[in-house]
């Protein structure tokens, strides 16, 4: 899913009027006619003409800012940057060269150089909004989120109506999971300006807190104002499938690939309906015309699972060139090498469920336990959106990502899934295999959600194929058991209805406890073995992925 939009309002370099400094200067003949180009629009003939005059005035900074506003003009921010360099040297106490530098820097990629610009241009003066605007996209850009948001609160402040500003405020703090206040400041800019950016992105930040109802409803607003907007089409059309409501997901996917027949995002949502149908055959096509994510791994999926072993294996071969880092990849890849009795190649972990870890967490698994009580009530009560689930039997599953919600109880316990975390790379530290040696570096979650089953209820094998390592914690367990077994998590390197040539598969059960955590590599089958008991089994599940994977 595309996450919320940057709302760019584009920075652009412009003379501010005679400036000079030094001895040799321009006349005002010269001066006039120079801008009197520039004004014009007559950009080619201005920088023509500056170029003329920086020869005879090297250092006069009318010249060199009417120069480089020029060259910005035309697309030339290469050259624009030398030339507001020299004009920064030429007259340093101006904020307006300074933000000129900032402005082409910015465009040639130099973030760095260019937030130090525009900072040096406020520092000189410090009440211009689109100053602090344009700092907080380059902040944005360099993941100094703290900063960026602190840039758009000033402007804002300073431009009351700025409504972009409030925009991108809205996607920097939603980034930094502060879902309720992105809500906020995307609903503060569509109150002063509605246009469907505004829209598409506070139903981004809907679908994140689970509010699926509203984040259509917002989806459809963005499309009402602007019915080319491709990317609401595709984004609502996930919400949909969310939902359950494929046929109304499809027809999106269809629109916005009328609108685009090479969209690769939704080539890859057709691609996953009929994925996740079943019809894999129809699914390879659309991969194939996506190339975008894990396409590859999806096809080869399809090819295996529908036996055609040849083209498969041709496939699998080029793909194991590449860094042995995806999971999906390896499930993959082990299976056939399994199946086949063929050596297996893919170094992602080629033994999961040796690296399977059992604990308990003490503040959940106390008798009374306060979290343990905020988690269950926080689950039964907040305002959380179901996700149809077609693995899933007799139970629900929330939407959205459950870690970035507001409530206190999610984020506690996500500060202890995180030590967790940090016990597990350091029991299996030294492993040769890249679960371990690119474990992620940031302990974020990519995923989260809540599951509730009740008598009856189980989940059928699966992998989970974004991941990397996944992990389970157990609130509530079904005791009146038939058999042991019963609500178990059950580990194997078989699953999902894979083609079997033989049944020698191992497998391990983890029978959890109530305050358990179970940490696995996502590239390993699971399951949950169905209970009988008239009792609810709930867990929040989760995924821990590297950016790079």
């Amino acid at each position: 899913m595309k996450k919320a939009q940057q709302i760019s309002k584009q920075p652009s370099a412009r003379p501010f009027g005679a400036m000079f400094a030094g001895n040799a200067q321009p006349s005002q003949h010269e001066v006039q006619a120079l801008i009197g180009y520039y004004n014009a629009g007559q950009i080619q003939q201005a920088e023509s003409l500056a170029l003329n005059l920086s020869n005879k005035y090297p250092r006069a900074p009318i010249v060199l800012n009417v120069l480089g506003s020029s060259q910005a003009g035309l697309g030339k921010f290469e050259a624009a940057t030398n030339t507001f360099g020299k004009l920064v040297n030429a007259d340093p106490y101006t904020a307006e060269n300074h933000c000129n530098l900032g402005m082409a820097l910015q465009q040639t990629g130099k973030l760095a150089e260019a937030a130090a610009s525009y900072r040096k241009a406020l520092s000189i003066k410090g009440n211009v909004a689109d100053w602090h605007y344009n700092l907080g996209i380059v902040l944005g850009q360099l993941d100094q989120l703290d900063d960026a948001a602190q840039s758009y609160r000033k402007a804002v402040a300073l431009q009351p109506g700025f409504f972009e500003a409030y925009g991108n405020l809205g996607n920097v703090v939603q980034r930094q999971g502060k879902l309720d206040e992105a809500v906020s400041c995307y609903r503060k800019a569509l109150e002063i300006h509605p246009d469907a950016i505004g829209h598409f992105n506070l139903g981004t930040a809907l679908r994140d807190q689970g509010k699926l109802d509203e984040a259509v409803a917002s989806y459809q607003k963005a499309l009402a104002l602007n019915p080319q907007y491709i990317q609401a089409y595709i984004n609502l059309g996930e919400t949909l499938r969310d939902q359950g409501k494929m046929e109304e997901a499809i027809a999106n996917y269809q629109q916005a690939l009328k609108l685009d027949p090479n969209n690769a995002q939704a080539s890859y949502n057709m691609a996953l309906f009929f994925y996740e149908a079943g019809r894999l055959t129809e699914a390879i096509p659309h991969y194939a015309k996506s190339q975008l994510a894990d396409w590859r791994e999806r096809i080869l999926y399809c090819l295996y699972k529908t036996e055609q072993y040849a083209e498969f294996k041709d496939k699998l071969q080029y793909l194991l060139k590449d860094r042995n880092t995806s999971p999906f990849l390896a499930t993959l890849s082990a299976h056939y090498a399994a199946n086949f009795g063929e050596e297996d190649h893919y170094n992602f972990c080629k033994n999961p469920l040796d690296f399977v870890y059992y604990n308990r967490i003490e503040s959940l698994a106390t008798v009374d336990s306060q979290l343990l009580k905020d988690l269950l009530n926080d689950i039964q009560n907040a305002e959380i959106a179901e996700r149809k689930q077609a693995r899933l039997h007799h139970g629900l599953q929330s939407a959205g990502n459950l870690f970035k919600r507001p409530e206190a109880s999610f984020a506690a316990l996500g500060a202890l899934i995180k030590q967790e975390f940090i016990r597990y790379q350091q029991q299996f530290a030294g492993q040769d295999c890249e679960l371990m040696k690119a474990f992620p570096k940031e302990l974020e979650f990519s995923s989260s959600w809540y599951v509730k089953m009740r008598q009856g209820g189980h989940l059928n094998s699966h992998i989970h194929e974004t991941g990397w390592l996944s992990g389970t914690v157990y609130l509530n367990l079904p005791k009146n058991k038939q058999d042991q077994k019963e609500g178990s998590i059950e580990f194997s390197t078989h699953g999902d209805q894979y083609p079997q040539k033989h049944n020698n598969f191992p497998s391990k059960t983890v029978t959890p406890e109530v305050g358990g955590i179970v940490l696995f590599p996502s590239s390993l089958f699971h399951r949950t073995i169905p209970f009988t008991s008239d009792e609810e089994r709930i867990c929040i599940a989760f995924d821990l992925k590297p950016a790079m994977a």
